[in-house]
């Protein structure tokens, strides 16, 4: 394995994060990462993907070895990326919306446990931090003391979060929480 360096997803590097999604059938059925829009899954995700990143529209910080992608987190303003899981809980005790979401990362699948995932978060934070910085906050599963099927972490775990340096804020599911990070 190469240096990893962190891109994000923009026109110039669609054809790279198609390959990746591609080449794992469009990912969790063919999602291309839609799921967290608004709109959600429709019969044309990828193309819908597509549209999205050429106006400016997607946010995702996109891992490379080298050449190749590798993994992405997916980021974005609440308005961008408004349908989260535990949806119900998150609402019951929210005070206001955060300035970032990050909902999504995918790794390929021979090169998870690799440290994929902590490159994408790193990224998406630079990322966030040069469009001006705010409040950041995710829904990251708490695997200590479980297996879990890396497959499965489509919102990461708990401890590369903290690692990172969020704060926890609150459970809302078995085994989900909501942490926080301010972005100067």
């Amino acid at each position: 394995m190469s240096a990893l360096s962190v891109r994000p997803l923009d026109p110039s590097t669609w054809a790279d994060f198609a390959r990746l999604v591609e080449a794992h059938r469009g990912v969790w059925g063919g999602c291309w990462c839609m799921g967290f829009h608004p709109e959600g899954f429709g019969p044309d995700n990828r193309g819908a993907k597509e549209t999205r990143v050429r106006s400016g529209q997607a946010h995702a910080a996109l891992v490379f070895d080298g050449d190749e992608a590798v993994g992405w987190c997916q980021y974005g303003p609440t308005d961008e990326l408004t349908r989260i899981k535990h949806r119900r809980a998150y609402e019951k005790e929210l005070a206001t919306l955060p300035d970032w979401r990050i909902v999504c990362f995918f790794v390929a699948n021979k090169r998870r446990r690799h440290g994929i995932a902590s490159a994408a978060l790193a990224g998406a934070l630079e990322q966030i931090e040069k469009a001006g910085g705010g409040v950041v906050e995710s829904y990251p599963e708490d695997t200590t003391d479980r297996k879990t099927s890396g497959s499965f972490l489509h919102n990461g775990t708990l401890a590369m979060f903290e690692r990172a340096g969020f704060e926890r804020d609150r459970q809302i599911g078995k085994h989900a929480w909501v942490v926080t990070k301010t972005i100067p």
